[in-house]
């Protein structure tokens, strides 16, 4: 597939086109991204199915697909010493370019305390291979702060997924060295706090992403979400922040390339 003569170049910093729900039409996702201008995307592998289908994916889109890997909160009771050689071994792949999802959610049934440790565990491997994180929040925005800022988090850097905090958070993990990336949420009606957040982010820190298939933005709400509809995410943040579609999609682009260090 060949990308080019685009008038906005999107990079979705956050996507599951390796989920089951893409099976079988992953080109044509990719197709309707291209024709949306969206033409990278960092894929993220969270079990062995899905990282098989990500590795397959960064082999046939070679510079459009990079990957990320890493235990999810949800998944972190079943984190152990084989699972740590399973994820450093994915890791050193030259088109994986993170170590996440990782972090902590509330909301999940996996006792804190397992999730605390495996947070730190991973962010230490981050630290080992050198790689920028993404961090999965959910109610958990204390100890997710405490736990980055306590772990010297700005050795490697990394992303907040989906930001969904107010602005009194945006800029405690800013403070940290973190960007935030914006997805669908923002879009929502109920979102004002994000809102507030985002236009308290400077622009040198803001990323797009869609976290397809979840969290699809308006207009599409309701509909399965894909990388496309970062195009919308982004149109709707520059609204709100006074300036034109195309410098967000290039200062968005550039700021995640350099967090995921693509040349």
């Amino acid at each position: 597939m060949a990308y080019g003569g685009n008038k906005m170049k999107i990079f979705d910093s956050h996507t599951h086109i390796n989920a089951p729900q893409f099976k079988g039409e992953v080109a044509e996702v990719l197709q309707r991204a291209q024709a949306l201008d969206v033409v990278k995307m960092l894929v993220i592998g969270y079990d062995k199915p899905s990282t098989d289908c990500l590795f397959s994916l960064m082999e046939q889109y070679k510079g459009i697909i990079y990957g990320a890997v890493g235990c999810h909160p949800e998944d972190a009771a079943h984190y152990n010493d084989n699972l740590i050689e399973y994820l450093r071994g994915k890791l050193h792949h030259p088109q994986m370019r993170a170590l996440g999802e990782i972090g902590l959610d509330y909301h999940c049934d996996t006792p804190r305390e397992i999730q605390k440790e495996v947070f730190r565990s991973q962010i230490n491997l981050a630290k080992e291979l050198d790689l920028p994180i993404s961090v999965h929040n959910r109610d958990a925005f204390k100890d997710v702060y405490t736990i980055l800022r306590e772990s010297g988090i700005k050795q490697v850097g990394g992303i907040m997924h989906s930001f969904n905090g107010n602005a009194f958070w945006a800029q405690k993990f800013l403070q940290l060295g973190m960007s935030l990336s914006y997805s669908g949420v923002i879009t929502f009606k109920n979102a004002a706090d994000v809102r507030e957040a985002f236009m308290a982010t400077p622009l040198e820190r803001v990323l797009v992403e869609t976290d397809a298939p979840y969290l699809t933005p308006t207009p599409y709400r309701g509909k399965k979400n894909e990388p496309g509809y970062t195009r919308y995410t982004l149109e709707y943040l520059a609204q709100i922040r006074g300036i034109t579609n195309e410098k967000l999609a290039a200062i968005s682009y550039q700021n995640t390339k350099k967090i995921l260090r693509i040349k």
